[in-house]
């Protein structure tokens, strides 16, 4: 597949780093001159300096045989003029576009995208997305990621395992035994930084990240036997007004009537427009690392804090100082990948990357086959894909014990007529089913033609 990325910034990076290491041909294109030749240095891509909205500078990398363009610039404008370039002049067929400014999102001007007007296949807000992670979150306390699939049949739950984690030291082969009735598959470990693709004879250890997929209906008692049973926050307390920031607290007061929100802002106009934006916030202008203005918040108290502003290290720092006044859990937004190790030690419990959120929803779009949802897991790990089981895969019509899964590849559940099947070793797959599997990132091709028809590799 041939793919045009406008823009080399963290997410194009990431976009394009995945594209080609699956051998898809590649062209980046920024402005920037660092970018490109950073991303010529570690890339296997091919790179222009220019424009990306540019007909001469579109034409030179090639958009009239591409398949998709992503523009993931910095600026919304240019996303949206490198699509209609792309879209009128050289007829490419897929377009994704990251819109960030809040006014062209408004439901009354959704005629804007449409073909006859500004083609855009596809419209991606990373800050509305990440808001949403960070409300998924919060609804399940004790959790480092939740990511619902199969019309939220399923879940991905990802936890950390502590000293009193009551499975550390167990056999995975074992769960079943211990919890027959807990429809549960453990996918994914993290060790020391270390992603692991687990067998039936690995263990869990202390310090360990853990992702799970559970039946929706048994989340708490998944939880509860990783003696996670941490209570839905009531009290929050978020560090930023930026658009994240605005957007959760509009999420909270939506969603939850009874939860207090504050809001600490401290540019003097942008808290006054968040103040007037939502109904029940409470919003305080000043510094998040100024120890007045956390008393004032009574950040002791909060049951979590969500560190949300513009820069890494100030989330950070702030969510280590208001563990410290007494917060019980503290959630950051960090862009910079190489802080994530240090995370858990530092007692940051939860960490929030935009760049993954983004990834993930761009990279739904760009898979093949009857594939309906793509998570990317812990920075390149691999990908939770949710797909359509079709009449001709390698998966439908006998016992898994006797399918050859690829190297690298878990099924983590079958959902059939609503209801979720956990995957055993006699569980026969049927065409139609809602399939829900890991596949580490060497896999992913090979998946992708599980579930395509298969003409389409003739």
């Amino acid at each position: 597949m041939k793919v045009i990325v406008c823009g080399a910034g963290m997410v194009g990076f990431n976009i394009a780093h995945y594209l080609a290491s699956e051998n898809n041909d590649v062209t980046v294109i920024d402005q920037r001159p660092d970018l490109i030749r950073k991303i010529t240095d570690t890339v296997d891509v091919q790179a222009i300096l220019g424009h990306a909205s540019h007909p001469s500078v579109l034409e030179q990398a090639g958009a009239a045989d591409a398949d998709m363009l992503i523009a993931v610039t910095q600026f919304d404008e240019v996303n949206m003029v490198a699509c209609q370039v792309a879209h009128s002049l050289f007829d490419v067929p897929t377009k994704i576009a990251r819109v960030r400014a809040q006014s062209y999102l408004q439901p009354m001007w959704s005629n804007l995208f449409t073909r006859d007007h500004m083609p855009i296949d596809v419209i991606i807000s990373p800050e509305i997305e990440v808001a949403r992670a960070i409300t998924r979150r919060l609804q399940v306390p004790g959790a480092l990621d939740v990511i619902p699939m199969a019309g939220d049949k399923v879940r991905l739950i990802g936890v950390r395992c502590d000293e009193d984690t009551p499975l550390i030291n167990t056999p995975l082969r074992q769960l079943t035994v211990l919890f027959p009735d807990l429809n549960i598959v453990i996918i994914g470990i993290v060790r020391d930084g270390k992603p692991i693709v687990p067998t039936a004879e690995d263990q869990m250890l202390e310090g360990d990240e853990v992702y799970f997929v559970v039946d929706t209906e048994q989340v708490d008692r998944a939880l509860a036997a990783f003696g996670r049973e941490d209570r839905e926050a009531r009290r929050i307390v978020i560090f930023g007004g930026g658009n994240i920031g605005l957007f959760l607290a509009q999420q909270i007061e939506e969603a939850h009537p009874g939860a207090t929100v504050k809001i600490i802002e401290m540019n003097k106009e942008r808290a006054e427009y968040v103040a007037k934006t939502l109904n029940r916030t409470v919003v305080l202008n000043g510094d998040v690392l100024d120890p007045e203005i956390l008393t004032e918040a009574n950040v002791g108290a909060a049951e979590t804090v969500v560190s949300v502003t513009n820069d890494d290290e100030t989330n950070i720092l702030a969510s280590l100082l208001a563990k410290r006044y007494g917060a019980r859990r503290a959630m950051s937004l960090i862009n910079k990948t190489t802080y994530n190790a240090l995370m858990g030690p530092l007692g940051i419990d939860v960490v929030i990357s935009p760049r993954a959120i983004t990834v993930s929803n761009i990279l739904q779009h760009v898979r093949r086959g009857r594939i309906h949802a793509v998570h990317s897991l812990h920075e390149g790990f691999g990908e939770l894909i949710e797909a359509d089981a079709l009449e001709t895969s390698s998966l439908v019509g006998k016992p898994l014990r006797d399918v050859k899964l690829p190297n690298g590849v878990l099924l983590g559940a079958v959902v059939r007529n609503g209801a979720m099947i956990s995957p055993r070793g006699n569980t026969v797959v049927q065409a139609g089913d809602r399939v829900v599997l890991f596949a580490a990132a060497e896999a992913v091709k090979k998946v992708e033609k599980m579930f395509s028809v298969r003409l389409e590799y003739f």
